[in-house]
């Protein structure tokens, strides 16, 4: 399995390995090396603000290295920061076909009776029917909590459909620690539940697979509808370098909560703060938070995004082997001023069976640090790979015997 795996700008050396732990894994291994630091740092010291969080949680995307976790897995009332599991279900819709942005969603006198003037709102009308593009820009910017049940509603057919999906989206995506009652996170006694560590999940989900969407919905400064302007609640867009999303929450409940994430130099991190006291202290570790992620945490970029890694067995496939590449720049993080000398592994289960879609999440790229930290971020085929049909099955065959 000597194959070149050549992380940009890094001195390789290339090892095969087997993968103790399951009949059919597999690991290939790429040793990438910079200079070292002739000590090594320790991890570096919060931010003082940081006390006033009971649940924080910061991840590097681009190396899947969490910088910091404070009760990541503690289950919490999430308030409107349901409203990103909302959209992030929406735009799986669209992908999928259900839904459209020009599609128009009528508000039922129901809806508009019990959701009119109700905390966050974009003021819909009565009797109106407003397009999903509007509604998922006025959920994000403004919170919306009358433009998360009309879209709910009119995607679905009803509020509990809709969270049905919802939930099935979180099971998808591996957030065990949630359950979503609500499409807006009102108080429910504790029905809706997250935790920070799913919550980074789903903002990565959004970012990753979703970041036209991204783009477009979760950096607006403002939103206007129905002759009123209003704000983006974000604490850290347009005051934090690189911020361009996600959003807050707060009900008497839950506490100010906030999920946001900034780039810098195609370096991504992903925010999670829970249970903070007041919107002011939520806005102060915010900024500090990222900061601090960014300035003390150095980052050796080893994979461009796009960039093709291995490739990897199929079985019964039109193809005997599928290329994997990785969705984004990955980077090995370290603390400023530490090692920079990092390993690169190739895990998967294998051989992979076909068919395969282009873009499938086919395995992981484990990176350890020079501090013994490992992390992961997934591989995906660069191709499809089609089942394989007679001929190809008798000539997948004949070579397996040959070699």
């Amino acid at each position: 399995m000597n194959r070149s795996l050549r992380p940009a700008g890094a001195a390789l050396a290339i090892v095969a390995l087997a993968l103790p732990g399951g009949i059919g894994a597999q690991e290939q291994a790429v040793v990438a090396t910079q200079p070292s630091a002739e000590t090594m740092s320790a991890e570096p010291d919060l931010p003082q603000s940081l006390d006033g969080a009971p649940i924080a949680l910061m991840l590097d995307l681009g190396s899947g290295r969490v910088l910091f976790s404070r009760e990541a897995d503690r289950r919490f009332m999430p308030a409107s920061l349901t409203k990103i599991m909302t959209l992030y279900t929406a735009f799986e819709m669209i992908e999928e076909g259900s839904l459209s942005l020009k599609q128009r969603l009528p508000v039922r006198d129901e809806t508009f009776r019990e959701w009119s003037g109700k905390g966050s709102t974009m003021f819909v009308p009565r009797g109106a029917a407003i397009s999903v593009d509007t509604l998922l820009h006025a959920i994000d910017t403004v919170s919306a909590n009358d433009g998360c049940v009309v879209l709910a509603e009119g995607a679905a057919g009803s509020v509990e459909a809709f969270t049905d999906l919802m939930n099935a989206k979180a099971r998808e995506l591996g957030m065990n620690d949630s359950h979503f009652n609500t499409p807006n996170g009102w108080m429910d006694e504790g029905r809706t539940y997250t935790s920070a560590r799913d919550l980074a999940t789903l903002a990565q989900a959004i970012i990753t697979r979703h970041p036209d969407f991204y783009a477009r919905y979760f950096s607006q400064p403002s939103f206007s509808y129905n002759g009123i302007t209003q704000n983006n609640r974000n604490p850290i867009l347009g005051y934090v370098d690189g911020a361009d999303g996600l959003k807050t929450g707060f009900t008497n409940e839950a506490g100010y909560g906030f999920v946001g994430s900034a780039e810098r130099d195609g370096r991504r991190l992903v925010m999670v703060l829970g249970g903070t006291e007041s919107g002011r202290a939520r806005k102060q570790i915010a900024r500090d938070f990222v900061d601090w992620g960014f300035e003390n945490w150095s980052a050796l970029r080893l994979y461009g995004a796009g960039q093709n890694v291995a490739s990897v067995p199929v079985q019964g496939g039109a193809e005997s082997k599928v290329m994997l590449k990785v969705e984004r720049s990955v980077f090995a993080t370290a603390p400023r001023g530490a090692s920079a000398d990092a390993s690169v592994r190739v895990r998967f289960l294998g051989p992979t069976e076909a068919p395969i879609a282009e873009g499938e999440r086919i395995a992981s790229l484990v990176i350890e640090t020079a501090d013994g930290k490992t992390s992961s971020v997934p591989l995906v085929a660069a191709e499809a790979v089609p089942a394989a049909n007679w001929w190809q099955r008798l000539r997948n065959g004949l070579v397996g015997l040959v070699t």
